[in-house]
């Protein structure tokens, strides 16, 4: 069995994640590349992912790439969460996790339906009948908000309690509901957000205007074993339940999709792992390097078994759901914490001693950091104890 050193795997991390100074890239698209996707549930992270990857890449770059050159696409995939990935990956992710997830969804809201009286005795063809009403609305208008898609098509602005028990919920539209089954039926995109890069309020667009051809259909085997590929290439090698968790799947497509590829078992540190076969060499260690990463980077956000790159930061660093806040790292391990305050300073804590060759690495990124937002103010999604106590 081929044998992987805990130091090997951060060479590799400081290397193919573009996160060592020598390895930072130039063009968005090839570091969305470096990662597989970019975590998108909040929107800032995607241009701070980005900007921190990058030599001279900042918001004005990525919106390029989103929108004028629309070489990335957002969408729903692995664990119904929102990422931006390259456009040519838009076919896996919607043949190996979208299609699942449409099925899945379409049944969720036709039981709400049910439950609420509303769509006879065929909630789910129902509820068709009003995504069809809402392409066609989309189409005619040919980019919309779902505010103004609902003035289009009346029934969007049925209201439904899906916890009529509960005393703390409330009545919801299915605007979004409708969105998001179009949208995991690869039928509308993401566009334009109204307002500065870190807004999530959305217009959205049929796709058929926004990209030169519609997503091609793959089979969902064929598609999953592309992405178990690509995530072994970014973040091999790796224990096989590290590929469950980021993919969502049950272990047996895991499994399936694995076995579509030539890979080959190896120890990691007495854990044993999963690497392409044609990716033993080495990767020579990068010089020393520092780095500042957003929350919910894809890179922190990529394993589930972290002890061998985050230590015991985890309390300080993630919230009880598990989503990391903005993270300090350097030579492929983190080891402290950031922020933003509300006049623009970046903050910094070390939550070890790293010496102060490395606390100088620190500074310079904090001040490159300091250069990535402009005006805008962001504040992370999930709030993390660190990024709490510096913004206090």
């Amino acid at each position: 069995m081929y044998s992987f050193t805990t130091a090997q795997r951060r060479a590799r991390l400081g290397v193919r994640h573009r996160l060592a100074a020598e390895h930072r890239g130039t063009d968005v698209t090839e570091i969305a590349r470096s990662v597989v996707v970019l975590h998108a549930t909040d929107p800032a992270t995607v241009h701070l992912s980005v900007a921190a990857r990058g030599h001279g890449l900042g918001p004005a770059q990525v919106e390029q790439a989103l929108y004028e050159d629309r070489t990335l696409l957002r969408m729903l995939a692995m664990r119904r969460t929102m990422f931006v990935a390259p456009v040519e990956l838009a076919p896996v992710l919607h043949a190996s996790c979208a299609t699942d997830l449409a099925h899945r969804q379409r049944r969720t809201y036709a039981k709400f339906l049910s439950q609420a009286g509303i769509g006879g005795d065929d909630p789910e063809a129902w509820l068709a009948a009003v995504a069809e009403d809402t392409h066609r609305a989309l189409l005619a208008r040919g980019s919309a908000t779902g505010a103004q898609l609902s003035k289009d098509v009346p029934a969007l602005r049925t209201q439904i309690n899906t916890n009529p028990e509960k005393s703390y919920s409330r009545p919801t539209g299915i605007t979004s509901w409708v969105l998001v089954l179009l949208g995991t039926e690869g039928r509308i995109i993401r566009a334009r957000p109204n307002g500065s890069w870190s807004s999530s309020q959305y217009s959205w667009a049929p796709v058929e205007s926004w990209l030169p051809a519609r997503i091609d259909e793959l089979g969902a085997e064929e598609a999953r074993t592309e992405l178990v590929r690509q995530w072994l290439r970014s973040f091999g090698p790796a224990p096989i339940g590290d590929i469950k968790w980021w993919t969502g799947w049950p272990l047996a497509q895991v499994r399936k999709a694995l076995a579509g590829l030539e890979t080959v078992e190896v120890d990691l540190d007495g854990t044993p792992g999963i690497l392409l076969a044609d990716d033993l060499e080495p990767v020579a260690a990068p010089q020393p390097w520092a780095a500042l990463l957003p929350a919910l980077d894809p890179t922190p956000m990529g394993w589930q078994a972290r002890d061998w790159y985050l230590g015991e930061h985890r309390p300080q660093l993630f919230d009880r759901s598990g989503n990391i806040g903005p993270s300090i790292w350097y030579d492929g391990r983190i080891v402290g914490g950031w922020a933003q305050r509300k006049d623009g300073e970046i903050v910094t804590r070390l939550l070890e001693d790293i010496g102060a060759d490395a606390r100088a690495l620190v500074a310079a990124e904090a001040e490159r950091a300091a250069g990535w937002y402009g005006d805008i103010r962001p504040i992370p999604r999930f709030r993390t104890p660190v990024e709490r106590e510096l913004t206090a």
